[in-house]
Order: structure tokens, then C-alpha cells, then sequence
């Protein structure tokens, strides 16, 4: 059988921070102030790592008594390893901070993370601009609070394009939302005065010609809106719902 020869390559190695320090020092030999260990899953016991290149190994219990300890430093937030450097390469992969204050630089993956973002955003951006102006006025009454009779439509649409760009993702699942348009209805009862909230928001109360009295009770930490919505689909809101819907289209 062929023997598949190993392939060495240079690594690149990030911190993790958003904003990482000028210089960085990471820790190169185990000690009670930052204990390397890493624990061998096949033996199952915690072994001792430390960093000498004029070692073939990086755990302590591989290497000889002449090792010569050397400082891993990371400028500007990176640190570049080349393949003839493989026990630093090594020594990082077992190491108990990577993953967590630095990370392997693959940018295969990275790029591929980053299209992922841009597809998002551009799906976000294409469905902020089809969308109909009932559709705006829904997202918008459940985005903003927008009482939208008091707004352009060219501010409806500026608002939802840019919250879009900004949160994509958030922007989908509103739109996406089976419960949009009912939400929306029910902001604009909450806009029209037909629905109050009172005590802080911890109840809602009719508000009709003929019907003052308390709705329900919103539960500590929850929406009124959302909590308004769920009592308006349950069959002791659908009445309500239907007299609600023609005073507002009246």
C-alpha cells in the first residue's frame, strides 16, 4: 500500500477579540497562574503542553531535558506559523485558548460564512422593496409602533429598507411571519383608539363607543401586542376580532 505523504502547510492564527491588543503573549508552558493541560481522550489523562522548538513534541512528557521555552506573541492580532515550524503549529492546536481567544485563519471558510451574510442581506433587501404598501404599513406597525396615518410612503419605505440592510435576519422572520397581517390589524385598533393600554401596559381595555371595559391582563414580561394577537384568534376573541375590524373600516 502507497503511503500517503503528509502535507505541511503555513497557518495563519487571529485573535479572537473584536478589537485585539497591539501585542498579545500567549502562554507557553503549564503552571498554576495559566494551567496548559490537555486531556487525552484515548488514555485519559491530563497532560502537561509546552512550547520549545528544539522539542518533536509539544506535551512535557515527550520531550527531553534540554528544552528551551520561547515566547508565542501575537502582533496586530495575528500570528503567522510557517510549515517548517510544525511543533508551534501543534502546540496551538492543543492548546486550551484556541477557539476560544484565537482561531485558525481559513479563509475558504470565512468567505463562505461572509456569502452567507451577504445572501441574507440581499434576500432582506429584495423582499424590503416588493413588498405592497398594506404589507408596509403592517411591517411597519409591528417594527415601529408606527401610527402609519401620520407617515409618508416614501418614509414607510425608507425605514423598512434600512432597518433591513441592518438586521436582515430579524427583518425575514417579521415578514415571513404567518401572523403579520393580524398583527398589523391589531396595531392599527391599538393606533385607531378602539384598543387602550392602561396601568403601564400590564392591561388592555376596549376603547369602542360602546364597549369601555378591561380586555385582558398582560402577564409580566410579555408583549400587549403579542398577547393581544393570541386572545383575538382564541374563540372567545373572534366576536371581539369581527366587531373590531368593521369599527375600524367604518
Amino acid at each position: 500500500m502507497k503511503k500517503v505523504k503528509s502535507k505541511f502547510v503555513d497557518k495563519q492564527y487571529k485573535l479572537t477579540k473584536a478589537v485585539a491588543p497591539l501585542s498579545f503573549m500567549l502562554p507557553t508552558r503549564n503552571n498554576k497562574r495559566s494551567p496548559l493541560m490537555y486531556f487525552d481522550e484515548t488514555t485519559g489523562v491530563n497532560r502537561s503542553l509546552r512550547y520549545a522548538r528544539n522539542q518533536k513534541s509539544p506535551f512535557e512528557d515527550e520531550q527531553d531535558g534540554n528544552a528551551i521555552v520561547e515566547p508565542v506573541i501575537f502582533e496586530d492580532g495575528f500570528l503567522y506559523v510557517p510549515k517548517e515550524n510544525q511543533i508551534l503549529q501543534s502546540f496551538l492546536h492543543y492548546h486550551p485558548y484556541y477557539g476560544k481567544k484565537f482561531v485558525e485563519v481559513d479563509e475558504a471558510k470565512d468567505a463562505e460564512a461572509e456569502v452567507a451574510i451577504l445572501m441574507v442581506e440581499a434576500d432582506a433587501m429584495v423582499e424590503a422593496k416588493s413588498l405592497s404598501l398594506d404589507q408596509l404599513e403592517n411591517v411597519s406597525r409591528v417594527l415601529f409602533n408606527t401610527d402609519t396615518s401620520r407617515v409618508s410612503t416614501a418614509e414607510l419605505k425608507r425605514d423598512i429598507l434600512v432597518y433591513a440592510r441592518n438586521n436582515p435576519q430579524d427583518f425575514l422572520e417579521v415578514v415571513n411571519d404567518p401572523e403579520l397581517k393580524i398583527m398589523g390589524t391589531v396595531q392599527r385598533f391599538f393606533d385607531a383608539g378602539l384598543l387602550s393600554y392602561r396601568k403601564k401596559g400590564a392591561e388592555v381595555w376596549y376603547s369602542t363607543p360602546t364597549n369601555k371595559t378591561k380586555m385582558l391582563n398582560v402577564p409580566f414580561g410579555s408583549e400587549g401586542l403579542n398577547i393581544t394577537v393570541q386572545f383575538l384568534q382564541s374563540d372567545d376573541g373572534l366576536e371581539p376580532l369581527k366587531h373590531l375590524e368593521t369599527l375600524l373600516d367604518s
